[in-house]
């Protein structure tokens, strides 16, 4: 039987926590999600407006920021102690200017219809009890013409291929890191209940696709 869905906390607002997961090394995965938003072809020759939903400590916007310099992003987070690591990442990359962090829950967004040219979240979706809120509050307010690029974990179809994925992924972290990982793989959508979100918002199933063995992505141009 495939497995269901585990939540977990919302939102991961602890000191050890916030400190764990920056410690963690996603330097691969945050790369390979800007190289891929990139590869979009979005960034043309005006700056872009840019929004990253539970942007937790702010690596990926770095990581964007570092590779064009046509955008400025306002980054997102619920958890007042990812926000702190966060302003320190951002303070010590020089990119203060170009990357605002705000305290705002991505289910209630406090923008205006069609407010940035670009939406993009990595590892937000698994966290959210009710996607389908924080997924309508994307569209809403991104800009027609404008491009979502969002990407979270894949729920494995059991727990044996759960374990093998915490371990190639998260083996060498300490064991509260270890324990995060697995949480959060029990707490991803299945790549058939994502699909099922986004048909519910107007865009094609085949709009989210697999990519890699333990994520999704959702690249929709509204």
């Amino acid at each position: 039987m495939p497995l269901s869905r585990v939540l977990e906390v919302e939102v991961m607002d602890t000191a050890s926590e916030a400190a764990d997961y920056n410690s963690m090394d996603h330097s691969a995965v945050n790369r390979l999600f800007a190289e891929n938003l990139l590869a979009t072809g979005v960034f043309g020759d005006r700056e872009l407006s840019i929004l990253d939903l539970g942007t937790g400590t702010a690596l990926i916007p770095i990581e964007v920021c570092r590779r064009t310099g046509r955008c400025r992003v306002l980054a997102v987070d619920l958890a007042a102690h990812m926000l702190e690591l966060a302003r320190q990442n951002v303070t010590a990359a020089g990119l203060a200017s170009r990357i605002r962090l705000e305290k705002i829950d991505a289910k209630a967004l406090p923008f205006v219809d069609g407010r940035f040219d670009v939406v993009m979240s990595n590892s937000i979706i698994h966290h959210i009890p009710e996607p389908i809120r924080a997924l309508q509050e994307a569209v809403r307010v991104t800009k027609t013409g404008g491009l979502l690029f969002i990407r979270d974990l894949l729920r494995p179809n059991d727990e044996q291929t759960l374990a093998q994925l915490v371990e190639t992924y998260a083996g060498s972290e300490n064991a509260h890191s270890r324990q995060m990982f697995d949480d959060s793989l029990h707490a991803a959508l299945s790549l058939g209940e994502i699909r099922g979100l986004v048909t519910e918002l107007g865009f094609p199933a085949d709009s989210v696709q697999p990519t890699s063995d333990r994520h999704w992505t959702w690249v929709g141009r509204k």
